[in-house]
Order: C-alpha cells, then structure tokens, then sequence
C-alpha cells in the first residue's frame, strides 16, 4: 500500500513539475513577443520622430513654420495610433499565453484527477 502512495506521490510531483516547466517556457515566450511588438514599434516612432526633427529643425521662418505644422499634428497622430494598435496587439498576446497556461493547468488537473481515481480503484481491491 505505501508503495502506491510513494508511487502516486512520485508521479505527481514529476508531472507537477513538468507543467512547471512547461508554464514557465509559455509564460517566457509570451513575454518574448510582447517585448519584440513593443521595440518593433518604439524603433518605428523613433525612426518617424528623427526624421520630424530632422525637418523641424530646416525651419526658418513663419512661412515654413505653417507649411510644417500639419506634418507636426500626422506624427501625433501617427504616434497615438501606433501606441493604439501595439496594446491591442499586446493585449491579444497576453490574452493567448494567458489561455495557454490556463488549458495547461486544466491539462494538469485532469491527468492528476485520473490517477487519483486511478489509485483509488485499485486500493479498493486491497482493502476487501
């Protein structure tokens, strides 16, 4: 009897770790992506702000000044909805790895429910 409760015991913890594993390779690969969209877009805007700068800074008088105001309010607004698009796409991200480690838990609970079950089964017979 204790053999099957060291075994259960044993085959619990190794599967409780390999889903540890296994939520820590989701949860970085996650974090992996969600740090690759944010850089992606901060080297966009960075990119787009030079080049506003670079413009900005050939102005010389007021003629020109109102020439480039439009281009100023395109990079606000260009700016805004790059920020905008970046959190949804983060937010989906977050969103999948988040119902991957879910799916991975239920997973986990399942296969220790069965052996439990499983375990119980089999005592029953030892005990009559």
């Amino acid at each position: 009897m204790y053999d099957q409760i060291n075994t259960q015991f044993v085959s619990s913890t190794k599967q409780f770790a390999d889903n540890a594993l296994k939520a820590q390779q989701l949860a970085f690969e996650g974090i992996e992506k969600v740090v690759g969209l944010q850089l992606k877009t901060f080297e966009q805007q960075l990119g787009a702000t030079f080049a506003f700068l670079g413009e900005a800074a050939e102005v010389r008088d007021f003629e020109a000044a109102k020439a480039f105001w439009p281009k100023s309010v395109a990079l606000m607004k260009d700016s805004a909805e790059a920020l905008y698009s970046t959190s949804q796409e983060v937010f989906g991200q977050t969103l999948k790895t988040s119902e991957a480690l879910g799916q991975l838990a239920k997973s986990g609970f399942e296969a220790a429910n069965e052996g439990v079950v499983k375990a119980a089964k089999s005592a029953k017979p030892a005990a009559k």
